[in-house]
This record gives structure tokens, sequence and C-alpha cells, in this order.
């Protein structure tokens, strides 16, 4: 069921984020992969609204039932954010973050525009979902919970938080899956030498803090392309540039107890596990105007 899940949320991703494919193509005409099933996906992410009925309490459920276990929080003052990572059951599958604007802290103006939409929602829609059907579950996962917004609420949203614009317009919509770059071939299997690869064959690297964002203890090095512009669709039939999603790269540095080992017995359990909120706080900022117009 999980699989199915996953494989749904990918096809879809992979439908309307062009640098998925286009980076595994790439990937593959240099001789790194033979196939796109080489690639280990560190992990997806998904962002939510913090709303009664709605939020992480919501849709982290789903992945609870599928044998997830929740492990750290993070927070995000200046983005009044707030997120969790969730681990799998079994390793060859994503973990799993999950983000959740503070909506309280918002203007009162934008909390009202927020609450027109989210409003519809007068249940939790995932207590009407059997989890156990994961055609349910997918279909779930790409599904209108609210009705479009217009042009003029998407615009107010973005002058105060672009991750509320992104979220009313996208819902639950695959924000970005992660390439483990680790696992590759010596010269792609670090941060640095896949961003040279990445930047050689044109794709854009968002460069917030840098572009190679690292966890203080050094064992967390990640990087993303910045979201491609997509033409969305308003209510009323307006059409305006926003942000997609993008896809994001990870190195997991080994752990030290760890560091005798041949590379051929290492596994995902002995590297740098977790995430880290300074580095993901740059991450965000793939679909902000700051980075998008930088490659536009």
């Amino acid at each position: 069921m999980l699989k199915d899940v996953l494989n749904g949320l990918m096809e879809r991703y992979q439908q309307r984020v062009p640098d998925v494919g286009a980076v595994i193509a790439a990937m593959i005409k240099e001789g790194i992969i033979t196939q796109a099933d080489d690639i280990e996906n560190d992990h997806i992410a998904f962002r939510t609204m913090g709303v009664p009925q709605l939020g992480v309490q919501s849709l982290e459920k789903i992945f609870l039932h599928y044998g997830y276990t929740k492990m750290d929080k993070y927070h995000f003052p200046a983005k009044k954010l707030d997120a969790w990572w969730y681990a799998p059951s079994e390793p060859q599958y994503p973990r799993i973050f999950i983000s959740e604007l503070r909506v309280a802290e918002l203007s009162a103006a934008a909390q009202t525009i927020i609450h027109h939409y989210t409003d519809e929602v007068k249940t939790d829609p995932v207590n009407a979902l059997d989890l156990d059907d994961s055609k349910a579950v997918d279909a779930f996962l790409h599904s209108a919970l609210w009705q479009t917004p217009t042009l003029a609420d998407y615009k107010v949203l973005a002058a105060e938080s672009e991750y509320a614009a992104w979220v009313i317009y996208n819902r639950y919509y695959l924000n970005h899956f992660t390439v483990s770059v680790h696992n590759l071939p010596p010269g792609y299997n670090t941060v640095a030498d896949f961003n040279q690869f990445l930047e050689k064959h044109g794709f854009h690297l968002n460069d917030s803090g840098g572009k190679i964002k690292t966890s203080p203890d050094g064992r967390l090095l990640q990087s993303a392309t910045v979201a491609g512009m997509i033409t969305a669709t308003f209510s009323g039939g307006e059409q305006f540039p926003i942000a997609g999603s993008y896809v994001e790269f990870a190195e997991r540095k080994v752990l030290p107890a760890f560091a005798h080992l041949p590379a051929s017995e290492i596994r995902r359990e002995h590297r740098r596990e977790g995430f880290e909120a300074g580095n993901a706080d740059k991450i965000f900022e793939s679909t902000y105007a700051a980075q998008t117009k930088k490659s536009s």
C-alpha cells in the first residue's frame, strides 16, 4: 500500500516538475545511474496549514498508519513554521518531512483569507479515508480540499508569507523529493561534486545561505534546485506564473562510530540521521521569489 501511494505521488510530481525528469535523464546520460530506480530517495516533503481539521495532525495519520514513526520537531520562527520528520519502518522507503504554517501568527488580513478557504473543511478529511485503500489515499493527496483561490488573495498572502501562498494554491502537492547523493559513484557522491554536475547541465541552484547548506556537525549537506515556474489558473480563470516544486539533494556522512566500515557495508543506519533546521530554513526558499526570479 505504501509503495502504491509513494508511486502515485512521484508520478504526478514528475509530470509537473520538469527538473525531475531532466535531472534523471542527465544522470543516465552521464552514466551515473542506469535507470531512475537506482536513485535512493532520501526524503519527501509536504507543506500544510496549521488550522483546525488540517495541518500536521491530520496528514501525519496517513504515514503513521503505514508504519512511520514521528521523530524530531523543528521550529522556524521567522517563517512562522513548525515541522516534524518521520522515519520509515524499512530503509527502502523515504523519510517524510511535514511542515505546518502557524496561521494564528499571521496578520488578521492573512488569517481571514486563509480561513475563507480552509473553513470549508468542517471535519478532518483523513478520518473519512480508508487508509488501507491505497488508491483512495493517492486520490486524496491530489485532491483539492478547498476552492481554488483568487489571484488577488494569492498575492496578498504572498506579500506576507510565500509559504502560505504556495499552500493555498498547491494544497498537499508533493513539495520535493530528495536524491541521496552519497550512494552515487565517486565523482558524484558529494553535494559539492553533484552541484557541479547539475550546474554543468544548466540547472539553477538555490543559493540562499550558500548553494550547499551544511549542518553544524558537518555531517548533513544539502542543496536544491530552484522551483520552476508554472502557469496557475486561479478562480475566475485568471492565470499567473507561480513557483511549482523542486528537487533536493542530500549527503549524509558516515558517523564516526562506523568510519572503519568498508564502503560496501555502509547502510542507512550508519549515516547521519534526521534533519537540521538551519538547512531546511534555506531549502524552503526554493519556492520563494528571491530565488525563482534568478532562474526565470
